[in-house]
């Protein structure tokens, strides 16, 4: 078995005149060498081998494309355009591979993957039929083929492959998932439509002249945790937005943060409830 030295620090007693005290020696070790993992060598051999014959693809049938382009624009507009050709299909790879957990949606790019590969090789073969050597053209078009093929067959082989169950039970996760991401924007458009409405409303009664611009504050006691957070207007105020605002205030106490939310709200809530909001809040998972 191969091993490798190392050298490793710890504690160890050391007595001078008769005082012991625990001081760092360094000791070299030998630990066992794992051995080679070859699948994974080659499996990485093959991955840079392909990538290497997609990114000769990409050139080649961009060159093709493009002086077949230049005839009629100016180059550089043809060679820009040239290279949508072979960008589209392995962009729709990629795709494809990101929807491997997801059949049904990697079904799209795979289609859509082989059309533009199509594309793409029949603009190769018109190139070369124009230039007067169809032989040239079939050859040039069967390199994005060999490359569009050789990467589909890797991504096949590293993808795990799932049962139809299985396959199922991971999109309801997905999906699952994706609809809690899709609540934070609208929430945020909610409260953000609810602030707009409470100013237009203090706004208008502001206006009327129903609003005291300087209300009693003398039943307010100075020791009243909740005296530094501005009230919420407890019409539009949920039982969840008050702990918010309560945690936001600087409140970190359940009973004190019910206490709040009593108050903001006029309603009793649930101390369960609220401490569950705070736990959330503690542990950052409140959105």
């Amino acid at each position: 078995m191969k091993t490798r030295r190392i050298e490793r620090e710890h504690l160890v007693p050391h007595t001078v005149d008769g005082k012991t005290r625990m001081v760092r020696d360094t000791e070299t070790i030998e630990i066992p060498v794992p051995p080679r993992d070859w699948d994974q060598i080659a499996l990485s051999t093959v991955t840079a081998i392909v990538t290497l014959l997609v990114a000769s693809c990409v050139v080649w049938s961009t060159v093709s494309v493009g002086d077949l382009l230049s005839s009629v624009v100016v180059a550089p507009a043809a060679y820009g355009a040239a290279a949508v050709f072979d960008l589209a299909w392995i962009a729709l790879m990629i795709i494809e591979w990101l929807a491997r957990y997801t059949p049904t949606r990697a079904t799209k790019a795979r289609w859509g993957g082989g059309i533009a590969l199509t594309i793409a090789m029949a603009a190769v073969g018109a190139h070369g039929w124009l230039a007067g050597d169809a032989a040239t053209g079939i050859v040039g078009a069967v390199v994005s083929g060999l490359a569009k093929g050789t990467w589909t067959i890797l991504l096949d082989y590293q993808a795990m492959p799932l049962d139809r169950r299985t396959a199922a039970f991971l999109e309801q996760e997905l999906a699952e998932a994706g609809a809690e991401l899709s609540r934070v924007p609208v929430r945020r458009r909610v409260n953000r439509s609810r602030a707009l409405v409470e100013a237009e409303r203090r706004a208008l009664a502001t206006g009327n002249g129903s609003a005291d611009p300087d209300p009693d504050q003398s039943g307010q006691s100075e020791d009243d945790p909740d005296s530094n957070v501005v009230p919420i207007n407890p019409s539009v105020l949920t039982t969840k937005d008050a702990v918010r605002t309560a945690w936001d205030s600087g409140i970190r106490d359940d009973a004190e943060a019910v206490r709040y939310v009593a108050k903001t709200t006029r309603t009793a809530p649930s101390p369960d409830t609220v401490a569950r909001y705070m736990r959330l809040f503690r542990r950052g998972l409140a959105g």
